[in-house]
């Protein structure tokens, strides 16, 4: 299988732009450790403020756990604005958390978590973003961060691999990488690579795209969060299958553009979608931590359930990417059967599976999204007034909203200036 290159993060507003990365090569040392040699020297416009933005994503699609996910057009905003008064020499400096120093930070929140999410180095973005300039080597500067987020915190749309991928993606730009991401140590988490499975041959790479590689970022941020799941289409957009590449596996013929052979690291396959594919996602008034949701996972699994899981999921990218709309919708009932981890997880949102019941009875392909409690449900055509007609109860119980929601194609963005 060959790997495409896969399109950058688009400049746009006549920012400046950052040449496309196919892949890295450097995997020594550890992640969040600094670079011990510089960038190299080349001329480099001072970048002053970074905007981000980053897809909500549904993870698992009903069969696919830890595996398949799903790029939404809905995002989460962030303007990363580096303090006028950043200098290297505050590198070393103790930092203030309200952004009274040189090299703290200053954390504005809109929208979702505006009332719960921290406004210090402990903010996840934040600290991301830290982790990540470590990385790229870049010294340590002051920056206000502003947020306006739309996606739900600990609802199973994301939320999590945004912020990883938000604040990677801005240390990326602020780094200005381009052609020498090569030599950026990526630390022990191997290397990202991503392919795009469409009607062309596979062996040949795209001419289109600009700016920051996403390799680089997917493969930090699959490290970060753990799976790959989310991440892949927060940065990629579409619908991604991913892995890791276990030690010893092999790697066959796959390599990543003119570089060396793969080794060990996360992996992801973007497959196309049908225009005519849409989700709805119902959005609760309760939250639920993956932490918990995993907690409630056996340690095994019938085998016969691994069969059912193996032929469900392998019909996924024909049934987003059917030309006739009711056979695409036939078959992503199918594909979103489960039988790995819903089951065990519905004790936890009881309200989020008789929703699931009630708009499978009717035939629509529903499941939850990511670890819960949001259900999501996929479909072909404009069925909204009958997916809503559904779900009147919960509706109408002032404790679910309903988005509406395009399948996002372009993954996470970045504008630099």
């Amino acid at each position: 299988m060959a790997v495409n290159d896969i399109k950058g993060i688009a400049d746009c507003n006549g920012g400046t732009s950052i040449n496309t990365v196919n892949g890295i090569n450097d995997v020594n040392g550890a992640f969040g450790a600094a670079r011990t040699d510089p960038l190299p020297d080349t001329p480099r416009p001072v970048i002053s403020q970074v905007k981000v933005r980053v897809p909500a994503t549904s993870a698992n699609l009903g069969s696919g756990f830890d595996s398949v996910g799903l790029a939404l057009d809905y995002y989460d905003e962030l303007t990363f604005t580096r303090n006028p008064a950043a200098n290297g020499s505050a590198q070393n400096r103790p930092m203030s958390a309200g952004g009274s120093e040189p090299d703290g930070v200053r954390v504005i929140i809109h929208g979702e978590g505006e009332d719960t999410l921290p406004r210090d180095e402990t903010h996840l973005v934040v600290s991301m973003f830290r982790r990540a300039c470590r990385t790229f080597g870049l010294p340590r500067f002051g920056f206000t961060l502003e947020s306006c987020n739309r996606i739900p915190q600990a609802r199973g749309m994301g939320s999590s691999a945004e912020a990883i991928v938000a604040g990677i993606s801005a240390a990326a730009a602020f780094a200005g990488l381009g052609d020498d991401v090569r030599d950026v140590s990526l630390g022990a988490f191997g290397q990202g690579t991503s392919s795009e499975r469409s009607s062309e041959c596979p062996s040949e790479r795209s001419s289109e795209g600009a700016a920051v590689g996403k390799d680089p970022i997917f493969a930090l941020a699959a490290e970060a969060e753990g799976h790959p799941d989310n991440v892949a289409p927060a940065v990629y957009g579409g619908l991604t299958v991913s892995w890791k590449q276990q030690a010893g596996e092999g790697t066959g013929s796959l390599k990543i553009a003119d570089a060396e052979p793969l080794q060990t690291g996360f992996h992801t396959v973007r497959y196309p979608v049908s225009p005519d594919v849409h989700a709805s996602v119902f959005v609760p008034d309760f939250e639920l931590s993956t932490q918990r949701a995993r907690q409630a996972l056996p340690a095994r699994v019938p085998y016969a359930s691994a069969v059912h899981n193996v032929s469900r999921v392998a019909l996924l990218p024909a049934a987003m990417n059917c030309t006739d709309a009711a056979h695409g919708n036939q078959l992503l009932f199918a594909a979103t059967q489960d039988l790995l981890h819903q089951p065990y997880r519905k004790a936890l949102m009881p309200s989020s599976w008789e929703l699931i019941e009630r708009l499978r009875s009717q035939g629509f392909a529903a499941a939850v999204s990511g670890a819960g409690p949001c259900v999501l449900v996929l479909h072909y055509g404009q069925a909204r007034s009958q997916i809503d007609a559904a779900a009147a109860g919960q509706l109408n119980s002032g404790h679910w909203r309903v988005l509406h929601l395009p399948v996002n194609v372009g993954g996470v963005s970045v504008c630099v200036s």
